[in-house]
């Protein structure tokens, strides 16, 4: 009995990035997770009166839009790091630079990284070459190694649980400006890094084959198992 194509390429899609967590950490190949994510920049309409002792600081329900950002979040699986960078938007343009980043500033003594990622039309090898000449965008290709989750299944990414971490800690509050977004990002960033914190991930091949059995995941299956 011949298997449908879009279940096979789930399956192997899913045990190719949890095979990849459970290896052994190598400096030398590092494993990462890379995600974007929107952010709202919420200004306020009227200044907020100031905490004082017994009472909290009291912040107006009107409140003014002044656009959004973008957030590229890259997370190491085997190392106590994590880096949030921000931009206007989320263009080729924009992960093509992100992904020259983490060979020239971050990983440039590696043999070659092995990103994880969704599959947005923008995080392809094309993106590249778009962005810089043929050689240049060659250059890094060499360095870079992807890794996709399967479709309706980016719970795999283990940055996901990150950027909720962000969300909880930093992002939880009225930023008004792009800037006032970079600073208290860089803050959380340096913190969290300091602190240790990292993700503790327990979902393997294994627990996936035993939790399906002889049949295949359904697409839009979440995992309990993840901390």
């Amino acid at each position: 009995m011949c298997i449908p194509q879009v279940d096979a390429d789930y399956v192997a899609r899913m045990e190719d990035v949890l095979d990849l967590y459970a290896e052994e950490p190598d400096p030398t190949r590092p494993v990462v997770c890379f995600d974007e994510s929107p952010t709202q920049l919420i200004g306020e309409v009227r200044q907020p009166v100031p905490a004082a002792p017994g009472r909290l600081e009291r912040y107006d329900c009107e409140y003014k839009r002044n656009g959004t950002a973008n957030l590229f979040v890259v997370l190491d699986v085997h190392r106590l790091w994590r880096k949030v960078k921000v931009t206007e938007r989320r263009a080729a343009e924009d992960y093509a630079q992100c992904m020259r980043d983490l060979v020239d500033l971050h990983y440039p003594d590696v043999e070659y990284i092995r990103v994880v990622q969704d599959n947005l039309s923008t995080h392809t090898a094309a993106a590249l070459y778009q962005a810089f000449p043929p050689a240049e965008a060659r250059r890094i290709l060499r360095r870079l190694e992807f890794h996709y989750t399967p479709k309706h299944a980016s719970w795999l990414n283990m940055v996901e649980i990150e950027l909720a971490v962000l969300r909880s800690q930093c992002l939880d509050r009225r930023i008004a400006t792009q800037e006032q977004l970079k600073s208290e990002i860089a803050t959380w960033e340096h913190q969290r890094n300091a602190s240790g914190a990292r993700i503790k991930w327990m979902f393997t091949t294994d627990k996936a084959r035993a939790k399906n059995g002889p049949g295949l995941p359904a697409a839009h299956s979440r995992s309990p198992d993840l901390i």
